[in-house]
């Protein structure tokens, strides 16, 4: 039984969602020969304000010409 746990921040449409439940489905049944009927995947959208990378939260905007 394949379980995919997604994060993402939030903002992703219904139908985008959507697309991603089915895009990892066909590729769990192409790559690894698995019953798309057995396979779970979890969509968890967090707030962009308790998102973090390169050491800032992805809430605020960057500086110019920083990664």
């Amino acid at each position: 039984m394949p379980y995919i746990n997604l994060q993402i921040t939030k903002g992703a449409t219904r139908e985008q969602k959507a697309e991603i439940v089915k895009e990892f489905t066909d590729t769990l049944v192409r790559v690894l020969g698995k019953n798309p009927a057995n396979t779970h995947i979890v969509i968890q959208e967090i707030e962009r304000e308790n998102w973090g990378h390169a050491g800032a939260l992805a809430d605020k905007p960057r500086e110019p010409g920083k990664a």
